[in-house]
């Protein structure tokens, strides 16, 4: 299933990359807690438990995955998307169909928390 959010910042790819790091990644988003990190590899805690964090730079932006998540949880936060060029789109994954009620709600509250975040850390 996937999550769309459009947040109304704008920045820019480098932007995105350089500013959203492992060791500021609660600035972003409340519920993930940092226990390790490499550059691209971190150790955290979150709602769901504990997993490993990987984060790649990718065109327009970043891709975070949980590596350990059985929901195969991914998401990415990019700008310069067609539809939305001069916005940030936050794009959310996982491998099931149709999740239970109560994890689209957790998702959706995840979700928010990130626009939350990156509202505060980028100027609009």
């Amino acid at each position: 299933m996937e999550f769309f959010k459009i947040i109304n910042v704008r920045t820019t790819e480098d932007e995105i990359q350089k500013n959203i790091t492992f060791p500021n990644l609660e600035d972003y988003c409340a519920s993930i807690f940092v226990i390790s990190s490499t550059n691209h590899i971190a150790t955290t805690g979150t709602a769901w438990g504990e997993f490993t964090f990987q984060k790649d730079n990718i065109n327009g932006g970043l891709r975070f995955s949980l590596l350990e998540c059985p929901n195969a949880l991914a998401f990415t936060i990019t700008t310069s998307y067609p539809a939305e060029p001069d916005k940030i789109v936050f794009h959310l994954t996982v491998n099931k169909l149709e999740p239970d009620a109560v994890f689209i709600e957790e998702i959706k509250e995840f979700i928010e928390e990130w626009k939350i975040g990156i509202e505060e850390n980028f100027e609009f």
